[in-house]
């Protein structure tokens, strides 16, 4: 399956992936109010990326991992918190504890989950009332330079040359009309209204590491050695020579929650950070 190339390269994980954006951090701890006696459950933690920062409130944490590499190195990132803990289980099987959690997080993993399974057993490890929180990353276009959307559009020839499924002609979109389907959660007899809060980061990166992100994608490290080695030459040469050594890359996170209160009718509602 594609979510197990994450677990190939673990280090390389950990190094390339960056964390998420203090703001967000802020809110979605504010929301689940963490502290101390606060019992949190993240399900694809990866190496701890957003782990690490919610475990530094002082509550418990329980991070269920499908990987063991990945799951080795969040151990290992979380040694300063002994409160924390990683246990290694898809979490569509995963035995939870009796006693129920105050907040679920997932974040940029939820697509993963078995979308027949994924809300109604987010439900059972939550008590009442609990906040369930989804973290959702979009690559969007920039709102202060064209230089990275213009990267973009030369890279999908590299693409185009080396992956056959990519779309043609593909573009950036701007990050307004950009929005995860909430429909399922809001749908959901299990969980209240939902809630988006949306933030904006820019990244630069040098070539080597653009290309070290670029292997942490279950995409890029499912094609064929000769294909990836290919695209990623491209892009190198196209970085180094094109752009002067460096690119800017535009995230659009969204932090979208709801609660555990079952029969209550979900209703969604977006505001911007």
């Amino acid at each position: 399956m594609l979510r197990d190339t994450f677990d190939e390269d673990a280090e390389l994980y950990d190094r390339a992936r960056p964390a998420y954006p203090a703001p967000l951090v802020e809110a979605l701890a504010a929301a689940a109010r963490l502290g101390p006696g606060r019992r949190l459950l993240e399900v694809g933690p990866g190496t701890g990326q957003l782990t690490v920062p919610l475990a530094r409130y002082g509550c418990s944490v329980t991070a269920v991992e499908l990987g063991p590499s990945l799951a080795a190195v969040a151990s290992r990132n979380l040694g300063p918190y002994p409160a924390a803990e990683v246990v290694v289980a898809p979490f569509e099987t995963w035995a939870a504890p009796p006693e129920p959690y105050d907040a679920m997080v997932v974040a940029t993993a939820f697509h993963w989950l078995d979308p027949a399974v994924r809300l109604d057993r987010a439900a059972d490890a939550l008590r009442d009332g609990g906040l369930l929180a989804l973290v959702t990353t979009h690559h969007v276009a920039s709102e202060t330079t064209r230089s990275d959307d213009a990267f973009f559009a030369d890279a999908q020839r590299c693409y185009e040359r080396w992956d056959p499924a990519t779309p043609p002609g593909l573009r950036l979109r701007a990050s307004a009309p950009v929005a995860t389907d909430t429909a399922e959660l809001a749908a959901s007899e299990r969980f209240g209204p939902v809630s988006v809060a949306r933030w904006t980061r820019e990244i630069t990166y040098s070539a080597d590491a653009y290309i070290d992100v670029l292997m942490t994608y279950s995409g890029h490290r499912a094609l064929e050695p000769v294909a990836r080695e290919g695209l990623l030459s491209d892009l190198r040469g196209l970085i180094d020579g094109r752009y002067g050594g460096h690119i800017t890359k535009t995230y659009l996170h969204e932090l979208i929650t709801a609660r555990k209160e079952p029969g209550f009718p979900g209703k969604s509602t977006v505001s911007t950070g």
